[in-house]
């Protein structure tokens, strides 16, 4: 028998957007003239980074000088002005980039390198139809809204009201009116998606929050088949929480993982090397799909490196020790496999975890150079 999902409706037009509440369109991006209300980056020349909200008789004042608003408003973007001491300072209308890393935070912002790629690895299409879980500060909500356009639709659940309401204002800051196809739930997404949406509508799900986990079955069912799910976790004990849980549940695609390290580079004359500051981890992110009603992920071909699973007589096969008895479980590789939350804690090696372990041979020969070289 097959089963039948409710095809994803069309994203409400602008009317029926007002009726809900909305706001109307957002304003287009300035462009022109500096004028009074727009947000403006400071670059002094040590690079250092003001952002203000243009003024008329208004003043900007440092250590360094004074810089009126006035001697800013009328000029073309990207013109250099002095203060009273000489000091000159690029004016630029911020990057969503710049903006993020220097609005206001209630919480910990998801970074433009990570947002970036969110947003591409998880398709965000203009009119999709996204959840997103976990505020914060707003930073990826703004990202999320980019993509989807005034077409789509972002509904973002957060738990904590200051924060929701801290992620509203700082959005309604950037864009310059509240987005018309942002709603902003508070409350737990596990109670709260089914009374929001309905089932097999949403094209795309974003978590940034402490137990994706526990949300896979809401989760599922409010996603269309096909529908791409991506995780934000900051640890790797998350990550292979979340990983496992993916997996035992049944109805996603096998999922894939990765994090990203951006350095940037020193660019002077013959003086070109690496940054000695970098953005290293920030999070991991993890992604999957949602499969059809019904249909189980195929069994994963490839073996598992050796010890990841306790077999299934219960003996771990990176230490010989004898562990937890658990069954077989079909769903992972050969027929073996323990939850992650059952797995001892002895049983946490570097060879349980995939990775390439040291002889003593080499660390003994290791230990000596260092030792030599350090004596000599």
């Amino acid at each position: 028998m097959t089963s039948s999902v409710p095809p994803t409706p069309p994203a409400p037009d602008e009317d029926e957007r007002r009726e809900a509440g909305g706001s109307g369109a957002v304003p287009a991006p300035a462009h022109g003239a500096l004028s009074v209300g727009d947000r403006v980056q400071l670059t002094d020349p040590k690079g250092r980074l003001h952002t203000i909200t243009l003024e008329a008789g208004r003043e900007f004042h440092t250590h360094h000088g004074i810089l009126r608003h006035d001697d800013v408003l009328g000029r073309p973007d990207g013109s250099v002005v002095a203060n009273t001491a000489g000091v000159e300072y690029l004016c630029l209308r911020p990057l969503l980039a710049d903006y993020v890393m220097s609005m206001p935070r209630g919480a910990a912002v998801v970074y433009p390198k990570d947002s970036g790629q969110i947003v591409m690895m998880a398709d965000i299409f203009p009119g999709a139809r996204v959840v997103e879980a976990g505020v914060g500060s707003g930073a990826l909500s703004m990202s999320l809204l980019r993509a989807v356009g005034e077409s789509g639709r972002l509904v973002s659940f957060e738990r904590r009201e200051d924060f929701a309401d801290i992620a509203r204002g700082n959005a309604r800051a950037f864009f310059g009116a509240d987005h018309p196809a942002w709603e902003v739930v508070v409350g737990d997404l596990v109670e709260a998606l089914p009374r929001t949406l309905e089932p097999g509508t949403v094209d795309r799900v974003v978590l940034d929050m402490l137990a994706p986990w526990e949300c896979l079955d809401v989760v599922g069912d409010a996603l269309a088949p096909g529908g791409v799910l991506i995780c934000y976790v900051a640890t790797a004990t998350q990550l292979s929480r979340v990983a496992e849980a993916i997996r035992e549940h049944g109805g996603w695609t096998e999922p894939s993982a990765w994090e990203s390290l951006v350095r940037g580079w020193h660019l002077e004359g013959l003086a070109v090397r690496p940054e000695h500051r970098m953005h290293g981890h920030t999070g991991f992110l993890i992604t999957t799909r949602r499969l059809a009603p019904g249909v189980c992920a195929p069994r994963r071909s490839r073996r598992p490196a050796k010890g990841a699973y306790g077999d299934a007589s219960g003996t771990s096969g990176a230490s010989g020790a004898a562990g937890a008895s658990t069954p077989a479980d079909p769903s992972t590789p050969d027929g073996v496999g323990t939850e992650l939350r059952d797995v001892p804690a002895q049983e946490w090696t570097a060879e349980a975890l995939g990775e390439r372990t040291v002889s003593e041979k080499r660390i003994r020969r290791v230990r000596r150079s260092v030792t030599e070289t350090s004596e000599s």
